[in-house]
């Protein structure tokens, strides 16, 4: 299989080099934690009181518009290299409501973008959500629901946390799902929490199945905060290695980073990829990659241009947060995104 995948990839990266013959389309496909983006209200519904944000105690307004104007900036980047274009997809994790991303997209870097986005209101009980950005000019969705995590705690009390999104559609006149995740925390030790983790891979593949009874070929991208490393059980063992996946194989690219000594984030002075994206092997490989007539895998990244890492100090080297202290550092996020590009051909000169 990883041979096979691995010849695939090759195949693709020889097309995109080639000498020019071919014409070919490319759409970023991303995923960032936001790093509480909260606003400066409090809901009283939740425990946002608890957020970074709310913990300031001056210039809160104008720290939040410069909050959402860093994560905007980051956002219109993302894969700008080889695409000249913001993402056509990107999820997003830690926002709290409906309000943050129609902020977002008001900010100067995105309100010139084609964006728009789902979002549903999780039962976190600090109100963190994932929701979905998507350039109307290039994705359709058609379908989206979100799929609750049930978790009971040792005494038996339920666990609230998010939901997993799952978004469908056209990207161009190909329909592929999406699965936006962010996985509860490693709070209270990594081998503690870990079912909670394991609970929420086993989540995912329960959503591959219902979607394959339909499709055994489905297009499916998987992404989000999983905190879990990609070689952790979760995400190794339990969702690319299940009874319900391998009859139809996941490829997570991310692994291959995290391999190469790649990172997304630092936990308790730890390097971790946390943040991944995983593929169906039909967006990887098939008996035509030659021709890449559909939307095929070509490479996966992490964007941290150096804005985005902290240049000095203690933290060297680690993404520039925004929060710290109690106060706004001025930097963007404790995660970087991470990213994939799909290619296709488009005609032959």
């Amino acid at each position: 299989m990883q041979r096979k995948l691995l010849f695939t990839i090759l195949l693709l990266m020889g097309c995109l080099s080639s000498n020019g013959q071919n014409t070919y389309e490319i759409h970023t496909i991303a995923f960032y934690n936001l790093e509480n983006l909260f606003d400066t209200k409090d809901d009283t519904l939740t425990l946002d009181e608890i957020s970074p944000m709310m913990e300031i105690k001056h210039h809160r307004e104008s720290i939040y518009r410069q909050k959402v104007q860093n994560m905007a900036k980051v956002i219109s980047e993302i894969g700008k290299e080889k695409t000249k274009n913001a993402p056509t997809i990107i999820g997003v994790a830690e926002i709290e409501n409906h309000q943050v991303l129609e902020d977002l997209l008001d900010s100067p870097s995105l309100q010139n973008e084609s964006y728009n986005f789902i979002h549903y209101d999780s039962p976190d009980r600090r109100g963190i959500d994932v929701a979905l950005f998507y350039n109307t000019q290039f994705f359709s969705p058609i379908h989206h629901e979100v799929f609750t995590l049930k978790l009971w705690n040792e005494e038996g009390y339920p666990i609230h946390t998010r939901d997993q999104l799952l978004v469908s559609g056209y990207l161009e006149n190909e329909f592929i799902h999406i699965i936006i995740n962010h996985w509860p925390s490693r709070r209270g030790g990594t081998a503690r929490s870990s079912f909670k983790r394991e609970k929420a891979a086993f989540l995912n593949t329960q959503i591959i199945e219902t979607l394959r009874r339909d499709d055994p070929n489905a297009k499916i991208i998987i992404m989000g905060d999983l905190n879990d490393d990609p070689t952790n059980k979760s995400v190794k063992s339990i969702l690319l290695n299940s009874e319900k996946t391998t009859d139809n194989d996941l490829y997570n690219p991310t692994e291959v980073l995290f391999k190469n000594g790649e990172n997304t984030l630092v936990y308790r002075d730890q390097l971790h990829l946390f943040d991944q994206i995983i593929l169906s092997k039909s967006l990887v490989s098939s008996n035509k990659d030659n021709e890449l007539s559909e939307f095929k895998f070509y490479m996966a990244g992490i964007f941290k241009p150096n804005y985005l890492i902290t240049s000095k100090g203690k933290y060297k080297g680690y993404p520039f947060r925004s929060f710290g202290g109690g106060k706004f550092t001025g930097g963007y996020s404790d995660h970087f995104p991470v990213y994939i590009y799909l290619i296709r051909k488009l005609l032959r000169n």
